[in-house]
């Protein structure tokens, strides 16, 4: 798609947002059912897309991308009309006799660029949130995964008009074309170096965004845990989608005395949930392409290399692989791994661990397994990060009921439910006056006033 092609979307939507045809609420809500019906009709074809571009199993499709979004689908049909009414806030006598509230309102034609990892949740369930909220949407889908984005746009195409919902695909030069572009908001998931990119282009036009970024997300093994249930858990999240998981634990910090134990109940772990050949199994998904399998291959250091390691240039897959005696100085500890390595570093004070978390750039996700209230209380509190799980991974992005999002340089803003409603609406401040009474000392002239004040409390 060209440069005036996109721009021809952008003013179609404009034109059709300010006609006030996305407002009324049961529109949205027609908008919602028709997209949740159609995901329900293609969702083999989905499965089988993900497949093509991640090596995914249906389950983990369905787990992680499919059912994530129907039912944020479902979430959303449930409240929309009490998260879209106005609400009415106390008004101070000063402004008597007035009623004060709160409107939300859609920002307008909004912008969602979306990532490869998690193609179809992460570019449908922030579709679902900004339709809620009333405005028309122009999708951007990665172009590292294009038979999802194919069959999201076959969706899209059946569902809406192109003046509601618009897809745009392609790879640098359309998103440079759609950044060029004037939007009321901009929701982007994807890598930190890629959002500063968003960012400035979007401060060019002074247009508010929400940035899903990454990072190198922390996992706290604490000595009081329970090891066998923390290791099972732990090798789940980190090496789900291959590793390629914005929320994935990146690295291990392990109390050094049980090290040793971890790290044995951990090559349990990969065997029992992946096989002795994880390579040859069938729902073992693959790296995105060649050239993140070259980057992530290049990050295994194979004398640390305590377990897996292998991997095969001609399905781009990388075995689950656990690096011991990892220090911070190590190349897999310069970059977000995105990847099936687990880097396994120890600690003797849970205070150096707080520090050194807290030095280094706010992360996405923190991970704590302990059964001390005390720790568990002490490291969500004074550990900087987006959000999180304590004696779990992953799970607390799977949620409408809490907002999913990072700070600093994991991102800005959040989604998910009413987060996700909140997010693409602006909350207009009313003032609804009366006009029955007008109280004149707010007038000029004030000397006047002034004086018959000072009479009434002399006299």
């Amino acid at each position: 798609m060209n440069e005036v092609q996109i721009r021809e979307i952008v003013k179609k939507q404009r034109k059709w947002f300010y006609t006030g045809a996305t407002l009324p609420v049961e529109r949205r809500i027609e908008a919602l059912t028709k997209l949740q019906i159609c995901i329900r009709k293609y969702e083999d074809e989905i499965n089988q897309a993900i497949k093509k571009d991640l090596g995914k199993s249906a389950f983990e499709s369905y787990m992680c991308e499919t059912g994530l979004t129907l039912s944020e689908i479902s979430y959303m049909l449930k409240h929309i009309k009490r998260f879209a009414k106005e609400k009415t806030v106390w008004t101070p006598l000063a402004q008597f006799h007035s009623r004060s509230y709160k409107k939300p309102s859609p920002y307008g034609v909004v912008l969602i660029m979306s990532p490869w990892n998690y193609p179809f949740l992460l570019t449908m369930e922030p579709l679902v949130d900004a339709l809620a909220a009333g405005n028309t949407v122009v999708i951007k889908p990665s172009a590292y995964s294009p038979h999802t984005s194919e069959i999201m746009a076959k969706i899209i195409h059946e569902c809406f008009d192109e003046k509601d919902v618009a897809v745009v695909t392609g790879g640098r030069a359309e998103n440079t074309y759609l950044l060029e572009e004037k939007f009321d908001y901009i929701f982007f998931t994807g890598s930190q170096a890629v959002g500063k990119v968003v960012m400035e282009h979007a401060s060019r036009h002074l247009t508010p965004v929400t940035l899903e970024l990454g990072g190198k997300s922390p996992c706290i093994i604490e000595e009081s845990t329970n090891i066998k249930l923390a290791a099972k858990r732990v090798v789940f999240g980190k090496y789900l989608n291959c590793g390629q998981t914005c929320v994935a634990p990146d690295y291990i910090l392990c109390d050094a005395k049980i090290k040793d134990v971890f790290v044995n109940e951990v090559k349990k772990q990969i065997r029992k949930q992946y096989g002795k050949q994880p390579l040859k199994n069938k729902n073992y998904g693959k790296i995105i392409n060649e050239k993140h399998f070259k980057r992530v291959c290049g990050l295994i250091d194979s004398e640390k290399v305590v377990y897996g390691g292998k991997s095969d240039s001609a399905t781009l897959q990388i075995e689950p692989t656990v690096m011991d005696h990892v220090t911070f100085d190590d190349a897999v500890m310069q970059e977000e791994i995105f990847g099936p390595i687990m880097p396994i570093l120890t600690y003797d004070s849970l205070d150096q661990v707080i520090q050194k978390i807290n030095s280094m750039a706010h992360p996405l996700a923190l991970y704590l397994f302990s059964s001390d209230k005390e720790v568990i209380s002490k490291v969500t509190s004074r550990c900087s990060f987006g959000g999180g799980c304590v004696n779990d991974t992953i799970i607390h992005l799977a949620t409408s009921e809490m907002g999913f999002g990072g700070f600093g340089e994991s991102g800005m803003g959040s989604y998910h439910g009413k987060e996700g409603f909140d997010t693409f609406s602006h909350y207009k401040s009313v003032v609804d006056k009366k006009t029955w009474l007008d109280l004149p000392m707010r007038y000029q002239p004030y000397r006047k006033i002034y004086d018959k004040l000072i009479h009434v409390f002399l006299k």
